[in-house]
C-alpha cells in the first residue's frame, strides 16, 4: 500500500463519521437551505472539527454561495473540502531544522498520548533522513518513562543522556545540549514530563527546561513540538492551550489519527490555536509517523480517487 492509501485507510473512521454524514445530507436534495447548513455544522462539531471552526466553516460557506450562485446541494461538498484547505494551508509545515546545529527539539504533551513513541519514531525517521541524533530524558518523574526511551534509543541505534529518575530536569536537558554540542550531532530530541503533582508544577518545569536551552544555545529550543492524541477530540485543544501559553508551541505531532472518528480535530488545531499539525501517526509501525500534508489529509479524507496516482 502507498502512502496515500495507507493514509486514506487510517482516516477511514473519520471518512464514515463526517463525509459520509455529509454525503447523507446534501444527496437527493433539491436546495441548499439554512436547515442544511445546520446539518453541516452538527456534522462538522461531530467529527470534533470543534464549534468555532464548524461555525466559521458554514459562514465562508454561506458567502460562496452567495458569491458563485450556487445552486446544486451537492456542489457543497467539494466548497466544504476546499475552505479545509483554505484553514489548513496548502503547503507542508515542516520542522524548524534551520540555523546552528544542532538543532534542539522540545517534546512535550501529558502522559498517555504517545510521546515517547513519537520521539523513537521522530528519531528513527531523522536518521534514515542521514541525520545524527542524540536523545535527552528530562522525563525524571515517571519511573518507566527514562527506561522506555533507551528501549526507544537501542531500537533505533541512537544515544540517550539521562540521570536518576527524580532529577532535575533541565539538568538533563542541560547536560543533553552539552554532549550534543561535543558530538556534533544534527538534532537533539528532548523528551519531558507530561505530568507533576500539580498542573502549574509541571508547566513551571517546562518554562525552566525552555530557559536553560536557551540559555545554553541562542534561538534553542527551535522546535516545540506538542504531542497530542487525536482520540481525545476537544480535550487536545484544551491541553494545546496550556502548553502553548507556557513553552510557546512551535508544532503538533497528532498520535493515533488511525484509531479515531475525530480526525476533524487537525482543523480545530489550525483554526483555534494557529499552531500547524506537523506529524500525524497513522499506525502502529515505526515508519508511520509522517509529515503531515494538508492537501493529502482532505484529499485522503474525501476520498478523492484521481489524486491517489500522484501520492501513492
Amino acid at each position: 500500500m502507498g502512502l496515500f492509501g495507507k493514509l486514506k485507510e487510517s482516516l477511514s473512521k473519520t471518512r464514515k463519521n463526517f463525509v459520509e454524514k455529509i454525503d447523507t445530507i446534501v444527496t437527493g436534495r433539491r436546495h441548499i437551505d439554512e436547515e442544511m447548513y445546520e446539518e453541516l455544522e452538527e456534522a462538522l462539531i461531530q467529527a470534533d472539527v470543534g464549534i468555532e471552526a464548524a461555525v466559521d466553516l458554514v459562514e465562508k460557506m454561506r458567502t460562496e454561495v452567495k458569491k458563485r450562485r450556487i445552486g446544486e446541494p451537492e456542489e457543497l461538498k467539494a466548497l466544504l473540502k476546499e475552505q479545509m484547505l483554505e484553514i489548513l494551508g496548502a503547503e507542508t509545515a515542516a520542522l524548524n531544522m534551520d540555523g546552528d546545529k544542532p538543532t534542539v527539539i522540545m517534546v512535550v504533551g501529558v502522559n498517555g498520548v504517545g510521546k515517547t513513541t513519537t520521539i523513537g519514531k521522530l528519531a528513527h525517521n531523522l536518521k534514515e533522513d542521514g541525520k545524527s541524533v542524540l536523545l535527552g530524558a528530562a522525563d525524571t518523574f515517571r519511573a518507566a518513562a527514562i527506561d522506555q526511551l533507551e528501549i526507544w534509543g537501542q531500537r533505533v541505534g541512537i544515544n540517550v543522556i539521562k540521570h536518576n529518575e527524580g532529577s532535575d530536569p533541565a539538568a538533563v536537558a542541560y547536560d543533553s545540549l552539552q554532549a550534543a554540542k561535543a558530538r556534533q550531532v544534527d538534532v537533539l530530541i528532548v523528551d519531558t514530563a507530561g505530568r507533576l503533582h500539580t498542573r502549574s508544577n509541571l508547566m513551571d518545569e517546562l518554562k525552566k527546561i525552555h530557559r536553560v536551552l536557551g540559555r545554553e544555545m541562542p534561538d534553542a529550543p527551535q522546535e516545540v513540538l506538542l504531542v497530542l492524541d487525536a482520540t481525545t477530540g476537544q480535550n487536545a485543544i484544551n491541553q494545546a492551550r496550556l502548553f502553548k501559553e507556557a513553552v510557546g508551541v512551535t508544532g503538533v505531532a497528532l498520535t493515533k489519527l488511525d484509531g479515531t472518528a475525530r480526525g476533524g480535530v487537525v482543523v480545530a488545531i489550525k483554526q483555534i490555536l494557529d499552531v500547524p499539525v506537523k506529524l500525524i501517526g497513522i499506525g502502529e509501525g515505526i515508519g508511520d509517523l509522517r509529515p503531515f500534508n494538508a492537501r493529502e489529509f482532505v484529499d485522503a479524507l474525501f476520498e478523492t480517487e484521481n489524486n491517489q496516482q500522484q501520492t501513492g
